[in-house]
C-alpha cells in the first residue's frame, strides 16, 4: 500500500484558506500514485483557536465528507483525512474521518486522549470509541497525536488485528524525539505499519515540528519528513508482516492471564 503524507503547514484560525490547501495538496499527492493519503491532527484551524473554536468548528464534519470525501471518489483513492475541531450535539470535539476509494466515510473518530498540558481537554470533548476499519482489505486503526503515548489503546487495536496504524498529529518540535520514539516503539511492540502524518510551521505561540513518517513492523524508518511543508510518499509491503509474526510470535505468547489487554 502506497501511502501518502500531506506534512501541512496551516494558517492558524483561517479554516477557508486551509480547505483550498488541503484540497490542492491532495491533488499533488495524487501525481505520485498513492494508494492512501493522510492529513494531519486540526489541519483546519491549526492547534487550536481557544476563543473562536465554536464558530471555526466544522459542523458534523458536514463540510469534509463532502468536499474530502468527494476527492476521494474523483481520484479513487483512500483517504485519511486528518482531523478538524468538531462541533456536534452543543459540544466540540477533534475528529478524525476516513474516506475509501468511493468517497464512503467508513470511520469517524473523535479524540480520546485530550492534551491537557495545552489545555485541549476544557475545549473539546473527549471520544467513546476506538477506531478501527478496512482499507483495500487490510484491517486499519487510527489515532490522534497525544492518543499515540498511551500504548494500552494501542495495543487494544493490535490484538484486534491491526496492520497498520495511522497517526495525526500537530507535534511540537520541542519534544519531536519523543513523537519519533513512540512511533517506533508502537510499530515493534504491535508489528504493524505506523504511518505518521505531522504538521509544521506555527500555530498560535507553538511551533511544530514535521517529521511525518512511515515505519515497518520491524521499526525501520522508509521515509521520513524534514521540518518543512512537503508530501512524503512510501510503500508498504504489507506481505512481509505474516513473516515476521511468525518469526515472533509475541501475540501467541502474550500473557493475558496477568493482564487485560
Amino acid at each position: 500500500m502506497k501511502t501518502a503524507c500531506i506534512q501541512m503547514d496551516m494558517l492558524f484560525a483561517h479554516p477557508e484558506e486551509n480547505f483550498a490547501k488541503a484540497k490542492r495538496l491532495i491533488r499533488e499527492a495524487m501525481a505520485r500514485g498513492p494508494d492512501v493519503v493522510v492529513l494531519p491532527e486540526t489541519w483546519s484551524t491549526g492547534f487550536f483557536p481557544k476563543e473562536r473554536l465554536s464558530e471555526l468548528a466544522e459542523r458534523g464534519c458536514a463540510r469534509v465528507k463532502r468536499e474530502l470525501g468527494g476527492l476521494a471518489a474523483e481520484f479513487g483513492v483512500n483517504l485519511v483525512a486528518g482531523s478538524v475541531a468538531n462541533a456536534r450535539g452543543g459540544k466540540v470535539y477533534n475528529t478524525a474521518c476516513v474516506f475509501d476509494r468511493a468517497g464512503n466515510c467508513v470511520a469517524e473518530y473523535d479524540k480520546t486522549h485530550l492534551f491537557t498540558p495545552m489545555g485541549e481537554h476544557a475545549y473539546f470533548t473527549p471520544g467513546d470509541h476506538l477506531c478501527c476499519f478496512r482499507l483495500d482489505g487490510h484491517d486499519c486503526g487510527l489515532v490522534i497525536c497525544y492518543d499515540i503515548r498511551f500504548p494500552e489503546l494501542t495495543r487494544t487495536l493490535a490484538v484486534q488485528g491491526m496492520d497498520m496504524l495511522f497517526v495525526v498529529s500537530q507535534w511540537p518540535a520541542a519534544r519531536i524525539g519523543h513523537l519519533r520514539a513512540l512511533t517506533v516503539a508502537r510499530a515493534i511492540e504491535n508489528q504493524a505499519f505506523v504511518v505518521c502524518c505531522n504538521s509544521c510551521g506555527d500555530a498560535g505561540d507553538t511551533h511544530y515540528g514535521g517529521s511525518s513518517a512511515v515505519i515497518d513492523p520491524w521499526g525501520e524508518t522508509l521515509a521520513l519528513a524534514g521540518e518543512t511543508e512537503q508530501i512524503l510518499t512510501a510503500e508498504c509491503e504489507l506481505d512481509v508482516l505474516e513473516g515476521i509474526r511468525r518469526s515472533i510470535n509475541v501475540f501467541r505468547d502474550r500473557r493475558v492471564d496477568l493482564y487485560r489487554v
